[in-house]
């Protein structure tokens, strides 16, 4: 395994909390709308600016997208907390020699804002967000994009994700598919799509990398 590549919204960071959130407000004071998490849920897969733009029925859409990076901003460190489990993961991966890569729907902007408050800015060797492909997950142009940056070829990579939708752009990308639920929020109860390896905490992860290096020594 040369490389492994991450989705972030609910698989390093636990920064569902802080996207409903910051969603909420928005279609509260443009739509009049109070939305659940699992509405706003249901309308993921395009970036912030994406989905503000494809579901927000006020004109007002530039400042609505503005609303929603501002409560992004101010609420991020009372909502979303470091995690040191997904830290030292990152930290023996790179010590590893492994390549380390983002692809997330987020817009660039929020993301951003999020790695700079985590301090996970200078970790990733490849970083693409929703503003850097035209078809978001579950295509897998992301990882293949994400790949080819790497230079590493599909069989020595693998996606790891919570979501159905990172599940089916990796599988489509041919790599080796990782569903997790090892943060407090993730978006799949259930895969539908069935990863290759599952895992609920982080040091299993860590474990099945171990032993895949071991296994080529």
């Amino acid at each position: 395994m040369k490389a492994i590549v991450f989705d972030f919204d609910g698989t390093l960071a636990n920064t569902l909390p802080i996207c409903y959130y910051a969603f909420q407000n928005v279609f509260r004071e443009f739509d009049n709308k109070d939305l659940s998490s699992e509405e706003i849920k249901a309308m993921f897969g395009p970036s912030e600016t994406g989905i503000i733009r494809e579901n927000l029925t006020n004109v007002n859409k530039e400042q609505a997208i503005e609303l929603y990076y501002k409560k992004y901003l101010e609420s991020h460190s009372n909502l979303v907390n470091p995690n040191k489990d997904i830290d030292e993961m990152i930290r023996h991966l790179k010590d590893n020699d492994i390549k380390i890569g983002i692809v997330t729907g987020k817009a660039r902007r929020s993301l951003d804002i999020s790695l700079k408050a985590l301090q996970m800015s200078k970790l990733f060797d490849v970083i693409i967000t929703g503003d850097d492909v035209v078809n978001p997950k579950p295509h897998p142009e992301g990882i293949i994009k994400a790949l080819s940056l790497l230079g590493v070829q599909n069989n020595e990579a693998m996606f790891i994700g919570d979501s159905d939708a990172d599940i089916q752009a990796g599988n489509q990308a041919n790599v080796h598919t990782v569903g997790v639920q090892w943060l407090p929020d993730y978006q799949t109860l259930e895969f539908n799509t069935e990863p290759n390896s599952s895992f609920d905490s982080v040091k299993q992860l860590v474990d099945f990398v171990n032993n895949g290096v071991q296994n080529e020594l």
